[in-house]
């Protein structure tokens, strides 16, 4: 696998360190950690899902927090007392785990739901107001012109 240098990023930019230290983080590989499986889908323009496996969790269980730019999802489940019977197979994953996703700015989670197993978690990019494309009229420069004449009638 070929490897990235983001050195001279770091040296040369100025405000950018989340960025570099982003794309440093994703180009190495994750060590084994896949689970819980997940995915990421858009739900529209401005709308995310994430939707999360985490069968035998209850929402008791599952705990999900915001830190600045960074969504993290917990599962934490007691011990189970044994129930009657012993098990030939115990397939269906019960270990605590701890995920975590960076969110670009401006995106906030605005729901969490648990259905059939499944964790869907909502997110919508929500720009500011400052932030968002405007639309400039080109005036005339007559009617500049003009409105410049009136204020020094009025003064």
């Amino acid at each position: 696998m070929t490897t990235f240098d983001f050195a001279p990023l770091y040296r040369t930019s100025v405000g950018f360190d989340r960025l570099a230290s982003m794309l440093s983080s994703a180009s190495r590989q994750e060590q084994g950690n896949s689970y819980p499986p997940y995915n990421i889908r858009s739900t529209g323009e401005d709308h995310y899902q994430i939707t999360m496996a985490v069968a035998g969790f209850s929402d008791q269980d599952l705990h999900i927090t915001t830190e600045q730019s960074r969504l993290v999802i917990t599962g934490e489940r007691e011990d189970e007392t044994e129930e009657a019977g012993e098990y030939l197979h115990r397939g269906i994953a019960t270990r605590s785990f701890e995920r975590r996703f960076n969110l670009a700015d401006h995106v906030k989670v605005v729901n969490a739901s648990l259905e059939n197993g499944l964790l869907h978690i909502d997110l919508e990019r929500e720009l500011p107001e400052a932030m968002k494309p405007r639309t400039i009229e080109i005036g005339k420069p007559e009617a500049r012109l003009l409105n410049v004449e009136k204020k020094d009638k009025a003064a």
